[in-house]
């Protein structure tokens, strides 16, 4: 990125927004965690999962990955002055939302909704999916770097929209 397009900030400020950033995404997933192990060894255990699923400790170690690159995208998008930094931002906030709903909804509403919860985890995932589209190409022109960090989370939420689909269809 050219240096005339950042922002001049000095490094605390560009330390505390980072760290900022990583705590605002790892606080969605720890969030996230305790809903899902609420359940991992209840309906969860028992319920028809794809085959393709991987264990859990790959999944827990994949989302630390993505958590970690979605904040740093975030922050390269923040410390620029290019036009479309709000939305993009904007975005970034909007997605991990979604995702927070996603997990609360597939795990923690399950046991009062049923199957329905499961069939609304995919409306969810679907458009965390659109979402995160959205976050892609309004990254990828403030920051290449930014756009290709969250490349992995978008293809890791396909993924996991084709483990809610078998769930939904199958419990």
């Amino acid at each position: 990125m050219e240096r005339h397009l950042l922002l001049r900030r000095p490094l605390w400020q560009q330390v505390f927004f980072l760290i900022a950033f990583l705590a605002a995404a790892h606080l969605t997933s720890l969030l996230s965690a305790l809903v899902i192990r609420a359940h991992a060894r209840g309906w969860y255990a028992e319920a028809q999962a794809a085959p393709w699923t991987p264990p859990g400790p790959v999944i827990g170690s994949i989302w630390f990955l993505l958590y970690t690159a979605m904040a740093v995208g975030a922050w390269f998008i923040w410390r620029t002055r290019r036009a479309g930094r709000n939305s993009a931002l904007r975005a970034f906030g909007l997605q991990l939302c979604l995702n927070l709903g996603w997990s609360a909804m597939f795990f923690g509403a399950y046991p009062l909704f049923g199957t329905a919860a499961l069939w609304i985890g995919l409306v969810i995932i679907a458009t965390l999916i659109v979402t995160v589209g959205v976050m892609v190409l309004r990254f990828g022109p403030i920051s290449t770097t930014a756009g290709f960090l969250i490349l992995p989370y978008l293809g890791w939420l396909i993924f996991s929209a084709s483990l809610n689909l078998y769930a939904a269809i199958h419990n």
